[in-house]
């Protein structure tokens, strides 16, 4: 896969129709559906839902500044749940976040998904992304065969995108990370202080 290609993705994915719009006041921002990506307490009475996109230095920030905190404070305490959500900016995040989907389970998923972030200057800027990408879907447990049939599922790309579009229309998310606090928006990368204060007030509103 080279630059062309990914260049072509990303504008397919600028150029996907959006879905029928959705009336916010109906989208419950605590459901979480089947088969979506957790860290936390299911029953937590908050439920953070993080967009995301694995190219985007500000999430990556996010990933590797604050959310350990974050997970010790909160999500470890059964305080709050984070719910993963793909909002990829461009066809090279749409086919990482294609990888990170081929591991069923969520440790494997989150614990690829943090090396990505924690290692995105080195992968996301090779000369050969994809290759780089190889490598560490490989230290993950994907074999060859299993990665070029990840990164090339249109099925499961489409799906991506349709949840992006949803993001787009239920929340009006434009820009990552965007955070859905039980309906509340936050936008932009926060220090660990500042989402705190924000849960905080969002458990004294429960």
């Amino acid at each position: 896969m080279n630059r062309r290609h990914i260049l072509l993705s990303a504008a397919a994915l600028a150029l996907t129709p959006l879905l029928p719009r959705i009336n916010p006041a109906l989208a419950d921002a605590t459901t979480v559906e089947e088969g979506e990506r957790i860290i936390g307490d299911a029953d937590a009475p908050i439920t953070i839902i993080e967009y995301a996109s694995l190219t985007c230095p500000h999430c990556a920030s996010f990933h590797t500044d604050t959310l350990p905190e974050l997970k010790s404070e909160w999500l470890d305490e059964g305080k709050a749940r984070l719910v993963y959500r793909h909002y990829p900016l461009d066809g090279l995040a749409l086919r990482a976040a294609m990888v990170t989907e081929c591991l069923e389970q969520d440790r494997a998923f989150f614990g690829l998904l943090s090396a990505l972030f924690e290692n995105q200057q080195q992968w996301a800027r090779a000369e050969d992304p994809i290759a780089a990408l190889q490598k560490h879907a490989r230290l993950a447990g994907l074999g060859e065969e299993r990665f070029n049939s990840c990164i090339e599922d249109e099925a499961g790309m489409n799906q991506v995108i349709r949840k992006l579009e949803q993001a787009r229309e239920t929340y009006e998310v434009q820009s990552t990370p965007t955070f859905i606090i039980n309906g509340r928006k936050v936008e932009g990368n926060r220090s660990y202080e500042d989402l705190a204060e924000i849960l905080e007030e969002v458990q004294e509103d429960s």
